[in-house]
């Protein structure tokens, strides 16, 4: 079936929980991951530095993929063709491709793609670059900024009573990583609410003590430009399609929001708490439905987070190259 190209998920890794998830992408869709993909594992001591950086990785991981870049992932339900290859197993209730493809062209029987659906993984079809080929078509059409505003629907920050949203934290822990680069190692004033909710545990945990002096707001396209230009850090939107992010005035530094979550922040979705006839007192919300509300305090996807910061050049400057390494030590990083 045909399927058009969109940016590829942050939560593309991202591992949540002990539930199954839903798909990792929209039927009729496609995307493209640019770093290599699959094993075997190499050790970060074999790579070095250099050649990490050749791979856009700053600083040290554990180890890094050595297969080929490109991989391109679609829905589970798109895949057409395609027969499974027997013996391949996952650690809980599916398959998470420890063992490789585990697909095979139904006609030659060649390994062409890996399904992955086990248990805190995103369900998807990772296609092996090598295996597959684009047929041309028609060129999709680029929505405008004002299109992905008004038919866009935000993802809510809590999805089910008790639970902040998985998407949520993954988005929250890649934009963390781009957030303390724009804030230079000091302090960030941040616009409360929501946004707070997000990132200011996270940022009172790794940023030093005293005065802000650098200041973040919410920006993007359908909100007032009044003040957005006076801003250090800007929170905006990142393009559906293209991946590219919006670009707000007056140059700040850009933390960029996949544009479901950014909605689901600039243009909240409650759901009315009113009655049918009358009104309800101050303070009094309706009970039926229960409104939304997570059990515990929010917390940046912390995998994310570290896997963004290794890769932006950045995290070479000696201030956070520190802050880095003493991160990697799992006690380090509490934000609750």
């Amino acid at each position: 079936m045909p399927v058009s190209r969109v940016a590829l998920p942050v939560r593309a890794r991202h591992h949540f929980g002990h539930e199954m998830l839903p798909a990792l992408m929209e039927s009729g869709t496609y995307a493209v991951d640019p770093e290599p993909r699959g094993g075997p594992w190499i050790p970060w001591d074999e790579v070095g530095e250099k050649g990490a950086a050749a791979l856009g990785v700053f600083a040290p991981v554990y180890s890094l993929f050595s297969g080929p870049p490109g991989a391109v992932v679609v829905a589970p339900g798109d895949v057409r063709g395609t027969v499974p290859i027997p013996g391949h197993d996952g650690y809980c209730m599916g398959l998470d491709g420890r063992d490789g493809p585990n697909l095979a062209c139904e006609e030659c029987d060649r390994p062409v793609a890996t399904r992955m659906d086990d248990c805190s993984i995103w369900q998807a079809v990772w296609l092996n670059p090598s295996a597959v080929r684009r047929v041309p078509g028609p060129a999709p059409r680029i929505t405008d900024w004002g299109t992905v505003v008004e038919e866009g629907h935000g993802a809510p920050p809590v999805e089910q009573p008790g639970y902040w949203s998985p998407q949520w934290e993954a988005a929250a822990g890649v934009a963390l990583a781009h957030l303390l680069v724009a804030s230079a190692g000091a302090r960030v004033a941040l616009p409360g609410g929501l946004v707070t909710d997000m990132f200011g545990r996270a940022l009172d945990a790794l940023l030093p003590p005293g005065r802000p002096t650098r200041t973040l707001a919410l920006t993007g396209p359908g909100l007032p430009v009044s003040g957005a230009s006076d801003v250090d850090i800007a929170l905006v939107p990142v393009h559906p399609q293209t991946g590219e992010a919006w670009q707000p005035p007056g140059n700040p530094a850009v933390v960029p929001l996949p544009a479901d979550v950014w909605l689901g922040l600039a243009f909240p979705e409650d759901l009315p708490r009113l009655p049918v006839t009358g009104g309800l007192p101050r303070g009094v919300e309706r009970d039926d439905p229960l409104p939304l509300r997570p059990g515990w305090t929010f917390r940046p996807d912390r995998h994310l987070f570290l896997y963004t910061l290794a890769r932006l050049p950045a995290v070479r400057e000696p201030w956070l190259r520190r802050l880095y390494l003493q991160l990697q030590n799992p006690t380090k990083f509490r934000v609750s």
